[in-house]
């Protein structure tokens, strides 16, 4: 997943690159710069970062990981918010994207952020959100890299109310509880059985249990959502590849839309039989910018349905039938709902 959201100690990470929220004199301070430090091994990542320091707010670093998994270390000195009136979120944004353009520099595939800025510094959390997660979208549409935004607890990760509030109320009227304890969320992919029928459109219809047929890829310059969506004997695959063309966009701008790697886009295109997790579907359907009934056909070729006993498929649907379709503010409302997040 070129993006995702974890609840995690940076420190721990087997990632290529981790980042730490330094201050300009590149000192070793306290919080996740300390942790970072202290792991990495003190006196070595010191000796480094006296090398290089000091260095300006919103620039970037990189020493060796030292002891740590990680390969390298990147050191970025965030703003300290006073009114936001400061320039201090292009501060912070440049902070996420010269420690991104360093780590492609430096051969990262993998690179790990805490929250820059939202602790002492005072930055609030959801414009710091806000900020991070719109410097990570920009880097990542155009190049090939994993980034996970890594906070250690729920206090410190907050998604705006503006955007909360609305998903709150439609939870409320629309999510009903689970009443069987044996019901499961996800259907392991041995139990994955294809829809074939136009009855499976609806949400509460039963899934279908005979053998899925195929047909090749045709190609598509032009043509309706709708009558692709009609042919219901066509496997996951193929339907998908057809929606794309409709589109006229490029293969990868929709899978980097959809929050999906490259090497999984790849398999889903050369293997017609092979079906994807539920939430990689749903990144698609929201990458194709499809309608609810559309998404739902979408997931009933790959084996899948939406129901309102499961809370992540009633905010998926909060977000489909308002046409919203930013997966990244999507999965910051699913994280903050311990929920999976959409992509692959």
């Amino acid at each position: 997943m070129p993006f995702s959201i974890i609840r995690n100690d940076i420190t721990k990470l087997r990632v290529d690159a981790i980042v730490n929220a330094a201050n300009t004199e590149l000192l070793m301070g306290g919080g996740v710069c300390g942790a970072i430090f202290s792991a990495a091994g003190p006196e070595e990542m010191q000796n480094a970062c006296d090398k290089l320091a000091p260095i300006k707010t919103g620039e970037a670093v990189v020493t060796p990981g030292y002891k740590l998994l990680a390969k390298h270390v990147i050191h970025t000195a965030g703003p300290i918010y006073r009114d936001g009136m400061q320039g201090e979120e292009a501060l912070l944004y440049s902070c996420y994207a010269k420690s991104l353009r360093l780590a492609v520099m430096n051969g990262c595939e993998s690179i790990a952020f805490p929250l820059i800025s939202s602790g002492i510094y005072g930055y609030p959390k959801a414009e710091a959100l806000s900020v991070a997660t719109s410097a990570i979208r920009d880097f990542i549409c155009e190049n090939d890299i994993d980034v996970s935004l890594v906070v250690f607890d729920k206090e410190a990760f907050t998604v705006s109310e503006k955007i909360l509030g609305p998903v709150n109320s439609y939870i409320d009227e629309h999510y009903v509880e689970e009443r069987h304890t044996a019901a499961r969320s996800w259907m392991p992919e041995a139990e994955r059985i294809p829809f074939l029928s136009a009855e499976t459109t609806n949400l509460s219809a039963p899934m279908a249990t005979n053998s899925m047929q195929t047909r090749p890829r045709r190609d598509l310059t032009a043509g309706r959502l709708q009558d692709i969506v009609g042919n219901l004997d066509e496997p996951f695959s193929v339907t998908l590849l057809r929606l794309i063309d409709s589109t006229g966009r490029s293969d990868a701008e929709i899978y980097r839309r959809a929050n999906i790697d490259r090497r999984l886009f790849s398999k889903i295109r050369s293997n017609k039989h092979y079906t994807p997790s539920k939430p990689t579907v749903i990144a698609f359907a929201i990458a194709l910018e499809l309608t609810l009934n559309q998404t739902t056909d979408l997931l009933n070729r790959a084996g899948y349905a939406l129901s309102h006993s499961r809370k992540f498929d009633v905010i998926v649907e909060f977000f489909i039938l308002n046409r919203q379709f930013d997966i990244f503010e999507i999965n910051e409302v699913l994280f903050s709902y311990d929920q999976p997040l959409l992509g692959g």
